[in-house]
């Protein structure tokens, strides 16, 4: 990592200097410390003076509460003050209005927060967000949710949206609605990044810069000009997705990734840190995890009080002030101001006398950082351009600024969803736009517009022009479909291990290796694993594909001399992420959406434990299909039997459940490693390959489970591969049917299939009972079809569900059994038609034996028998008392 730039200006210059020629003195000394010694003694000896002092606010994370860039040294503003003012006027009112106007309907909207950081999107809108023309990356923003209103007004300004769609914000059933949060998959045109389940922008925004750094230093694109910019609200902070990644984006130098935090002191219904002050907290944070920070707290109103500050009593007031009762002042009159701010030491007391009535209302109501589009653009400028490490800025603003006073600083701002007509003249009023009394005495507040050739529209699109295009955008790319890698990768797993054992996790990794070897799309291969690679058998991708890191290797590794060794790298493939779930599945949403993002199609493949996918990170897999991701999500050493001696927490028997939740998640549970080879094929013909409907693939993932059980892998059957796919085909028929023979089909998934072998051998030897053995791929993707035909015929065309077509005509019940809880089999059952029993691993997981295990949940083979018996003598196909004979046998 580079070292970090030095500034050409101090935070301190803005403020008086009591004794100019001590301050000299104290340079002079540390100077001659610095030539005698070097700048480590010199930084050891600051630090022991401080370490001495110990008093509050010496400590070197947190500075004073004042602006980070002095207004002397604020670059010059290269734009138009007056006509972006202009626009982000329009923006602010038609903000308002698509709320107001929309909450007749009680759909509801946010007014409050687009208010108050409408100049950090406006400064960015005009002056640095990249757009998509040209390398097609250009910048990724990661919108603050409850601020879209805002960016709709901007798309209405420069001509993307029209006012129908306005009107229809929130109101998406008849096709033509705005997403009332930014959601790529319900308005793919325009939303790149979901944002609005608090903390997952940040965690992701931080991840998407890594992401982008892994691209370039694989030689895949190059990213260089693309930063990331993510908008969050204070409040959101306390999310800890917010803050997870921090040291990851200061230990690897993210200097292509700024933070801007809108501190406007409010969460959602209430004060941040109403006792506290949360932009200190925060530069304390940021800065112990290696970022930059700037701080952009007051507005220009305020440099006369810093000159009159020759004591530092103001600075000292600053800092005591709780943010709640500075939330106060916003509100209340100059004298509760001069009483209970200025009045708390005489040299404010004195300072309060040379200040106008109108100064202090200025300073205290209105004048902040994150208002003034000069002090956005010097905040802006000095994160792009510091290197070495990323730049958080922390910009105050008042929620609901330009309002008025019903809404500006107060609590309840989050749920006010409207303006009334007297609000409205007066925020027509403030802002000084051409909207004549007339239009607002009609029933619905209008929408204000320029015209589309009008100097404050040519001027925006001429910016955006100068930058690369609209922004937000996404784009799909021509380049997004990929060939079909060769068949010889999976040939090996399709002829079967013979009489070598191996775990289907083992066959999931094995195959990955073979794919990363194709010479077409080997190298978009993505493997990621939050620790514990060697659990999961893919040790072997250390010394041929290594480890991505920004540092390469700077040590050797305590196995460098063994044949697979831990191998890090610029240039590696693998994402190794270390002891977080979180930060894998970021890293996957990065690279799942990057055939849009940059144009570059990437086939990622997250394997962790299952217990710790669904369960733990769910939140994120919607995240990764509103944002429509591709790739493999894998679910290893699963099952709640299979993993034997971990227990509780680590036995998964029901992600798949949670999966079928998620409408664009494809989940399977092969048996084997052929069924394997056959669902990574298809499903990357799905996600990667062209077709009419979909130019770019279907915008679907696939989640597999995988157990880490070793056992003799079968061939491929003949015909199996649409069974396969679809979810369900008969795998073993029984040898022993005869037309006196009682019949059942016993239909099990993944692991469980074993079971199910076994208990039709016992059926058939012990109780003359012919079983047929299926193998259920896929439950969700067989409820998935049957719900598709449900919904056909409703409509008058005539679909039999595929798993009703595959039973048809098997005679006897149906016993379903996996490694699951018994909801995920029963998923299917309103379309079997035969009778339909199914057993499962329903309760809480536990350390044993995989025998114990399974005695215990009910689900080895002598229950699947027991169960299996007791259906036929539901029917009357053998005795009553042949269930009881059967238990004792088998000393259940």
């Amino acid at each position: 990592m580079p070292d970090p730039v030095r500034l050409p200006y101090s935070q301190l210059d803005q403020l008086p200097d009591r004794d100019p020629e001590e301050t000299a003195e104290w340079r002079e000394s540390l100077d001659a410390v610095t030539k005698a010694a070097g700048p480590h003694r010199a930084a050891y000896l600051m630090r022991r003076a401080l370490e001495h002092n110990g008093a509050p606010g010496l400590a070197p994370l947190e500075t004073d509460y004042v602006n980070t860039i002095p207004t002397s040294a604020e670059p010059a503003f290269p734009g138009d003050e007056a006509m972006e003012a202009r626009i982000t006027a329009w923006n602010r009112w038609n903000a308002a209005a698509m709320v107001t106007r929309g909450s007749r309907f009680g759909v509801g909207g946010h007014i409050a927060t687009f208010a108050s950081a409408a100049w950090l999107y406006e400064t960015g809108f005009q002056h640095f967000f990249r757009g998509k023309e040209g390398d097609g990356s250009g910048d990724q923003l990661y919108i603050q949710g409850h601020a879209s209103p805002g960016i709709y007004a901007r798309a209405f300004l420069d001509g993307r949206l029209t006012e129908d769609h306005l009107d229809h914000f929130r109101q998406e059933s008849g096709g033509k609605g705005l997403p009332s949060y930014p959601h790529p998959r319900r308005l793919p045109w325009l939303w790149e990044f979901p944002t609005v389940s608090m903390g997952l922008g940040p965690l992701s925004a931080i991840y998407q810069a890594r992401f982008n750094r892994y691209l370039q230093g694989r030689g895949i694109k190059d990213t260089a000009g693309s930063h990331v910019w993510a908008f969050l609200g204070d409040g959101e902070m306390d999310e800890p997705e917010s803050t997870a990644a921090l040291a990851l984006a200061g230990r690897e130098g993210l200097d292509n990734l700024t933070f801007v935090i809108n501190c406007n002191l409010q969460r959602l219904d209430g004060p941040v840190r109403a006792n506290f002050k949360i932009v200190q907290e925060l530069e304390a944070q940021f800065r112990a995890a290696g970022w930059n920070v700037v701080k952009s707290l007051w507005g220009s109103a305020w440099d006369q009080l810093f000159q009159l500050d020759t004591t530092g009593a103001l600075v000292r007031r600053l800092r005591q002030v709780p943010d709640a009762q500075f939330q106060t002042y916003a509100t209340r009159d100059v004298a509760y101001i001069r009483e209970h701010f200025f009045g708390a030491e005489p040299a404010l007391v004195e300072m309060a006398k040379v200040l106008t009535d109108v100064k202090i209302a200025e300073c205290f109501h209105t004048s902040r950082g994150g208002h003034e589009a000069r002090k956005v653009y010097a905040a802006y400028k000095a994160a792009v351009e510091f290197k070495g490490a990323p730049t958080v800025i922390l910009a105050q603003t008042v929620k609901g600024y330009t309002l008025g006073p019903g809404f500006e600083s107060k609590n309840a701002n989050h749920q006010m969803k409207k303006l009334s007509g007297k609000e409205f003249r007066a925020m027509r009023d403030l802002l000084d736009l051409p909207i004549p009394d007339a239009r607002l005495d009609e029933d619905l507040v209008p929408y204000g517009h320029p015209g589309a050739d009008s100097p404050e529209v040519r001027y925006l699109q001429e910016r955006r022009a100068a930058l690369g295009g609209p922004a937000p955008a996404r784009r799909l790319h021509a380049s997004a479909a990929l060939p079909q890698p060769e068949e010889r990768a999976f040939k090996a797993l399709l002829k079967g291990s013979g009489k070598q054992e191996m775990a289907t996790t083992m066959a999931f990794v094995r195959l990955v290796k073979d794919l990363m070897r194709d010479k077409e799309t080997g190298r978009r291969w993505v493997p990621i694993v939050p620790d514990e690679a060697r659990t999961f058998g893919m040790e072997s991708l250390f010394p041929s594909a290594g480890i991505y890191s920004p540092k390469g290797q700077t040590y050797e590794p305590v196995d460098r001399d063994q044949l697979m060794y831990y191998k890090e790298a610029t240039d590696g493939q693998i994402l190794n992420e270390g002891i977080t779930e979180a930060g894998a599945m970021a890293d996957f949403i990065a690279a799942a959406t990057s055939y849009a993002t940059h144009g570059e199609p990437m086939i990622p493949f997250y394997i962790f434990y299952s217990m710790f996918g669904w369960q733990r990170t769910a939140d994120q897999m919607w995240q990764l299909a509103d944002q429509l991701g591709k790739g493999f999500i894998v679910g290893a050493t699963a099952g709640r039997t299979t993993l034997t001696g971990e227990g509780l927490q680590h036995a998964d028997g029901h992600s798949h459940l949670i999966a079928s939740t998620n409408p664009a998640s494809l989940n399977y549970d092969p048996a084997f490693a052929y069924e394997i080879a056959v669902i990574v094929k298809d499903g990357l013909r799905r996600m990667y390959g062209e077709t009419a409907e979909f130019p770019t693939g279907e915008d679907v993932f696939y989640y597999l489970t995988v157990y880490n059980e070793p056992k003799q892998q079968p061939a491929m059957p003949e015909g199996v591969e649409e069974g396969i796919v679809k979810g369900l085909y008969r795998f073993k028929e029984a040898a022993n049917a005869t037309s006196e023979t009682p019949r059942t089909q016993l239909l099990a998934s993944g692991t469980a299939i074993h079971w199910a072998l076994e208990a039709q051998r016992l059926l058939a030897e012990d109780w003359d009972v012919a079983a047929d053995v299926w193998s259920a791929t896929s439950w969700g993707e067989l409820r998935r079809d049957a719900l598709a035909c449900d919904a056909a015929r409703l409509e008058g065309e005539d679909r039999i569900p595929y798993v009703t077509r595959a039973l048809a005509g098997a005679p006897g019940p149906v016993v379903a059994v996996s490694d699951w809880m018994r909801a995920v089999p029963d998923q299917i059952a309103p379309w079997v038609e035969q009778d339909w029993t199914s057993i499962g691993t329903d309760g809480f997981g536990l350390s044993d034996t995989r025998e114990a295990a399974r005695r215990h949940f009910g689900v080895d083979a002598q229950s699947v028998v027991v169960q299996t018996l007791a259906a036929l003598a539901r029917r009357g196909e053998v005795k009553p008392e042949t269930v009881k004979e059967a238990r004792q046998r088998y000393g259940l």
